[in-house]
């Protein structure tokens, strides 16, 4: 069975005769005729009915042209793909970001990239603290997406561009909050858990940055996880501003306000690559078009 039997089997099928079929594959009547007998003899089944003036697929015939379309479908993706690899395209590319960056941001940038490169698949790595920059300096991502608060990024190992700004929030819940009515020092909070998010890279070296001495804490690997914690009363502890907006709009989480602790960290995110390393084409336009976004924020 070839693709040129399957192609020749269709065609026929949705022109509903031979000469039409002829006329439209540039093969002459004879040829489709034998191609087509091979393919039943093959597969040892009748696909038209020849009693009438034109061809009529019978019932096998109609189950199979399914077949026959969803592997010429395939067949042709595979030539698109394969055209697309042969101009240099990647198969993939791998962005890297930091979990409490807002990635609803360059969305329309994401779909942009998409839509130009459909053949190569975008991999999101969501990453927590220094994970972004230790997979981009390890091979493991084309670009990253990181925050200058959570880790220094050095302007001489990166290129890289500003995009825009957030912050991580001290908050919890009425119902933790109802057990300190006069709550003022993080000191207070020591006997109740801290939520804290584990760093996905080896940057901080297992150093906890905002937790006191003899803090109680929970450890989770999401912000998700760490927000159902914080919101049912389970824990306190720093959630991203836009991830709260809602909670603290409707009165389910509420912003701290402790003495000796830093309750709101402002944090600036980058756009960064290797500079040494070359880009692909497509990983090329989607960091061309988030600088681009980034000049935009200057």
């Amino acid at each position: 069975m070839t693709l040129e039997q399957l192609l020749m089997f269709n065609t026929v099928a949705l022109a509903g005769s031979l000469k039409a079929a002829s006329d439209k594959l540039h093969k002459t009547q004879p040829a489709i005729s034998q191609s087509i007998k091979q393919l039943e003899s093959q597969l040892d089944v009748v696909l038209f009915d020849r009693q009438g003036y034109r061809l009529a697929l019978t019932p096998e015939g109609h189950k199979l042209l399914q077949y026959a379309q969803r592997v010429l479908n395939e067949a042709q993706e595979m030539r698109q793909v394969a055209k697309h690899l042969a101009k240099g395209n990647e198969a993939s590319i791998t962005l890297a970001f930091e979990a409490s960056f807002n990635l609803a941001r360059i969305l329309p940038i994401l779909e942009r990239t998409q839509n130009e490169f459909p053949h190569t698949q975008i991999i999101l790595k969501q990453e927590y603290l220094t994970g972004a920059l230790e997979a981009l300096n390890r091979g493991k991502a084309d670009i990253a997406i990181s925050a200058g608060g959570i880790e220094p990024i050095r302007s001489s190992h990166f290129e890289l561009g500003y995009l825009f700004s957030g912050g991580l929030l001290d908050v919890a819940s009425p119902r933790l909050l109802g057990r300190y009515p006069n709550l003022g020092h993080v000191r207070e909070l020591v006997n109740e858990y801290q939520i804290v998010i584990q760093d996905t890279g080896t940057g901080t070296a297992n150093i906890e940055f905002g937790v006191q001495a003899g803090q109680r804490r929970w450890y989770v690997n999401d912000f998700y996880t760490k927000k159902m914690l914080i919101q049912s009363g389970m824990g306190w502890g720093k959630l991203p501003h836009y991830l709260v907006e809602d909670a603290l709009a409707d009165g389910s989480l509420q912003p701290l306000e402790l003495r000796e602790r830093q309750n709101l960290i402002q944090l600036d995110y980058y756009v960064m690559r290797l500079p040494h390393s070359p880009l692909g084409p497509v990983a090329q336009a989607l960091w061309e078009n988030l600088v681009q976004l980034a000049a935009t924020q200057i």
